[in-house]
């Protein structure tokens, strides 16, 4: 990717972004993590966007946008689409200006979000529930808008909002002491990506800045690959702060100029990041916050011995979300596996199956029968968590001597949408 070209944002914008801010927005932690430092052999320090007001970086582009605007455009409000934490960060701006906003969600946001969003904007802000994803609510809001000239506040692809969310490109060089070897940035539709690197391109010029999408939305780095902005077909909507199906035009050109590359995250790597990240350091982050730290793994060599910055973008995860978080980081570790699995329709099959199939330390975790006493055998859904991954081969050829094993489930990615 270019470097030598002229910025797109202007970092003297982004000091002025800094100054509109000031005593809104936390300046987050720049936390040294010891739990990772010692994984890679690294100096890891995270940059806790967590810990912001609305619980991500987003208020910082929102705040920053609809502070700017002229006296007639907050007269006729403003209206925004979020999947949450953009929206909470427009939500809390307008209570504190007191400006009126009508802000429209995916009808599959977590009800944590759509709760907050209503708190943070009190009689200022109307949640209107729309579509399934965020491209979905974004026609809405921008159909509603015109009809109601109102200003839209974009969640990324706004220099305003950039400038924005670039302010923790400044907070992170003012509070390290060494130089930072690596910069990883979550991307969504690359707002957040845009605005720090642009800080750093100017700023630590050396620094290597690496850009981290999930695997189920990787709509920068397709763009990229594809060398113009590219809108996916299908998303997976699990990472629900980043599953955007196209980026902004602008954020596309700009990471396009100043990220070193872009990598995909895998859904239950992240999940397992997620995890990881709560029982170690009871951190609380949510997927799209998770991330960076998931990302690196694909650089345990690079980063050995280096200062490594993770930006944790956000900790607004609901709480109902976490038995798929476990599921999908057992399944992403070889740990969780269901068959269809054929019992013989008599007295003591699931014993046997218990005593001879099973291991010693495998778990049956979920379990489907229905008895068809006009068959020879009836087929059952079985979910089984292993301790090791390396079990899976024994359990398999146990269940295949004994004559129980009908089809493994894991590979059929229907089905698997049915069970998970």
């Amino acid at each position: 990717m270019k470097t030598q070209q002229a910025p797109l944002l202007l970092l003297s914008n982004v000091k002025r972004a800094q100054q509109n801010i000031e005593g809104i927005v936390v300046k987050t932690a720049l936390q040294k993590n010891r739990s990772y430092s010692k994984d890679f052999a690294a100096n890891i320090f995270l940059k806790r966007e967590d810990q912001q007001r609305v619980r991500s970086y987003k208020i910082r582009g929102a705040y920053n946008k609809i502070v700017s605007l002229t006296a007639a455009e907050r007269e006729n409000g403003v209206v925004c689409a979020s999947a949450g934490n953009h929206a909470q960060g427009v939500a809390f701006s307008c209570k504190h200006l007191n400006i009126n906003a009508k802000i429209f969600m995916p009808t599959p946001t977590p009800l944590q979000k759509v709760e907050q969003v209503r708190m943070f904007g009190d009689d200022k802000v109307e949640v209107i529930l729309f579509g399934d994803t965020f491209d979905d609510a974004k026609h809405e809001a921008l159909r509603y808008s015109k009809l109601h000239n109102c200003t839209v506040i974009h969640p990324f692809d706004d220099p305003k909002i950039m400038e924005g969310q670039g302010t923790i490109g400044l907070e992170i060089l003012e509070a390290s002491t060494e130089p930072i070897d690596y910069l990883f940035l979550p991307i969504g539709g690359g707002g957040v990506a845009s605005g720090v690197s642009s800080v750093f391109k100017e700023l630590s010029p050396s620094t290597k800045i690496i850009g981290v999408e999930p695997t189920g939305a990787a709509s920068m780095s397709t763009s990229i690959r594809n060398n113009k902005n590219t809108e996916l077909l299908e998303i997976d909507k699990f990472v629900d702060g980043a599953a955007v199906k196209k980026v902004g035009e602008l954020t596309y050109q700009i990471c396009k100029q100043n990220l070193d590359s872009v990598i995909t995250v895998d859904e239950g790597k992240i999940c397992e990041t997620i995890l990881k990240l709560y029982n170690r350091d009871a951190i609380v982050a949510e997927p799209a916050g998770a991330l960076t730290l998931a990302a690196l793994s694909q650089f345990t060599e690079e980063i050995k011995g280096k200062n490594v910055v993770c930006v944790v973008s956000g900790g607004n995860n609901d709480i109902t979300r976490m038995e798929e978080i476990k599921e999908r980081a057992l399944l992403y570790n070889g740990l969780k596996h269901y068959f269809l699995v054929k019992f013989p329709q008599r007295a003591g099959a699931l014993k046997q199956f218990v005593v001879d199939v099973l291991g010693p330390n495998d778990d049956i975790t979920h379990f489907e029968y229905i008895k068809k006493n006009s068959r020879e055998k009836g087929h059952a859904v079985v979910g089984i968590e292993l301790k090791e991954k390396e079990d899976f081969t024994p359990l398999l050829n146990r269940m295949k001597e004994f004559q129980f094993y009908g089809d493994y489930i894991n590979e059929k990615e229907s089905l698997m949408n049915i069970l998970v």
